[in-house]
C-alpha cells in the first residue's frame, strides 16, 4: 500500500533535514545554478488514465529523436507500476515531484487533488538518499559519465571517465532518454531522475542512487516537469 497523505507529511518533515549525496549513476560534474543546462526538446506527450487507452499504447516501442525504444512487456511488471493517474496522497503543492522508495513509486502532484503516479527503480542500501530539493535543469538524450567512486569499484568503466568524455547518448546509456538534475540550496546534489534501459528494474531497489523509470514514463514525466520545480523523496 502507497503512503497516505498523513504520512507524506510525517515524512516530509523529516527528510527536509536530510542531506542528499552523490549518485553514482551520474555524471560527476556539478553544475551552478548558472551553468545548468535548461530544457532540451520538450516534447509534450499524451496524458494517459488506464481507463482511456491501452497500456500496449503507453509502453509501446517509440521513435525518439532517432532512437528506437523498445516496447517494454509490461505484463511481467507489477501493475501498481504502471503509468496512471491516482488520488493524490502527497499534500505537496501542484507541479512537486515526490519519490516514495519504499514503495518505489514516484508522484507527479496535479492541482485537481490528484496526480500521475511511475513505478521507479531506486538505490540500494547504502546508496540511498531523501531530502528536498529542485530540478534545476533537464537534459534529453544525456551523455553519462560515472563519478570516480563508480569507477574504483568497477575499473572496467574508466573509458567513459570524464576525462574520456563519458558514454554518449543511446540506447544502452545508463541515463535513457532523460535525466531531470536535482540541486538542493544552489547546488548539484549528483542525484537524477532518470530513464533506463532496464524496465526489469522498476519496482526494485538495484541501482546505484539515482531514480530511474522506464524510458517511455521518463519521456512523459519530463514534458510535464518545469526547471525549478520541486522534488521531495522521503
Amino acid at each position: 500500500m502507497a503512503l497516505t497523505r498523513r504520512g507524506f507529511l510525517a515524512a516530509g518533515g523529516a527528510a527536509a533535514a536530510a542531506g542528499l549525496a552523490g549518485c553514482a549513476s551520474s555524471t560527476t560534474q556539478r553544475f551552478t545554478a548558472e551553468t545548468a543546462p535548461t530544457a532540451f526538446y520538450d516534447d509534450p506527450g499524451p496524458d494517459l488514465p488506464p481507463g482511456d487507452t491501452s497500456y500496449a499504447e503507453v509502453y509501446g516501442s517509440m521513435t525518439d529523436d532517432g532512437y528506437v525504444i523498445p516496447a517494454v512487456p509490461y505484463h511481467q511488471i507489477d501493475p501498481q507500476f504502471w503509468r496512471q493517474i491516482v488520488e493524490d496522497p502527497t499534500g505537496e503543492d501542484p507541479g512537486t515531484i515526490v519519490v516514495d522508495p519504499n514503495e518505489k513509486l514516484l508522484y507527479h502532484v496535479h492541482g485537481d487533488g490528484t496526480a500521475t503516479r511511475y513505478g521507479v527503480g531506486v538505490g540500494r542500501a547504502g546508496f540511498g538518499w531523501s531530502g528536498r530539493g529542485q530540478i534545476q535543469a533537464k537534459k534529453h538524450w544525456p551523455t553519462w559519465t560515472p563519478p570516480s567512486e563508480m569507477i574504483d569499484r568497477q575499473p572496467e568503466l574508466a573509458k567513459y571517465s570524464a576525462k574520456n568524455g563519458g558514454m554518449d547518448p543511446g540506447l544502452m546509456n545508463p541515463l535513457g532518454a532523460r535525466a531531470m538534475y536535482i540541486f538542493q540550496d544552489g547546488h548539484d546534489t549528483l542525484y537524477r531522475v532518470h530513464g533506463s534501459p532496464e524496465w526489469n528494474s522498476i519496482g526494485k531497489a538495484v541501482s546505484s542512487g539515482c531514480i530511474r523509470m522506464m524510458n517511455q514514463d521518463v519521456i512523459h514525466l519530463y514534458s510535464h516537469v518545469q526547471v525549478h520545480s520541486p522534488i521531495l523523496v522521503v
